[in-house]
């Protein structure tokens, strides 16, 4: 693949901890990112912000700041996992929606363009911006304007099931499902908005466990054992 957007897990960063960062866990994924970039795929990133903040299951302040507050915790994680990228000896960039002081840059396409040609690894923090939107909404927004070839769902679960494992051991893992099934059957492999703008856009996307080892690099090349959502 040439370029990609990786969605990543905020929870499946926190490791065992399920809060804060797993720092093992992050260079694991940040070597894998190195992997597919010397390989020769250009790396978009948004990461998710539930090891920090679930705001919506806030019932004492108003939606509006509580995902606020989910934005900025988008931010502490572009930032971490950049700096471990960087680490490893990968230039990265992290762009917002708004103006993030001296920390981020303001996210436009001509900048991003000019980043990827740079080769950097490029992470888009801060959501879309608004409220009522969640990470995976911004994942395929930003899927769509950079015209990535695929969105990557790196999640704490192994790929989409006929109903939520954690609940129901009797679940059964899709192997290969269109999104208009997703859609039809609101299958939680994103939220419904953000499933419904990939029908749409016609944006496939690979769902698969990113505990799985190599689970990244895998499914760059075509060799996962996730699920497969077809346009």
């Amino acid at each position: 693949m040439k370029r990609i957007l990786l969605k990543l897990s905020g929870e499946a960063l926190a490791g065992a901890k399920k809060t804060g960062f797993d720092e093992e866990t992050v260079i694991a994924v940040s070597r894998q990112i190195r992997t597919i970039a010397e390989e020769g795929t250009q790396v978009g990133i948004v990461i998710g912000g539930g090891n920090f903040w679930r705001g919506r299951t806030s019932e004492t302040i108003n939606r509006n700041k509580a995902d606020q507050i989910g934005m900025l915790a988008t931010v502490m994680n572009c930032i971490y996992v950049s700096d471990i990228c960087r680490y490893l000896g990968l230039e990265t960039e992290i762009f917002t929606p708004f103006v993030c002081g001296a920390f981020t840059k303001l996210y436009s396409k001509d900048t991003v363009e000019e980043a990827f040609k740079a080769g950097k690894i490029l992470f888009f923090a801060g959501g879309t911006g608004h409220p009522y939107f969640s990470t995976d909404t911004a994942t395929v927004l930003r899927a769509v304007e950079i015209e990535a070839e695929a969105i990557l769902l790196a999640k704490a679960v192994d790929g989409i099931y006929d109903s939520d494992p954690k609940v129901n051991p009797e679940a059964v893992k899709y192997d290969e499902i269109s999104i208009e099934e997703v859609v039809d059957k609101k299958l939680a492999a994103m939220d419904l908005t953000a499933s419904i703008m990939c029908l749409e856009q016609k944006m496939p996307m690979l769902v698969f466990g990113l505990e799985e080892e190599n689970s990244i690099v895998n499914a760059v090349h075509g060799k996962f054992s996730g699920t497969k959502v077809t346009v």
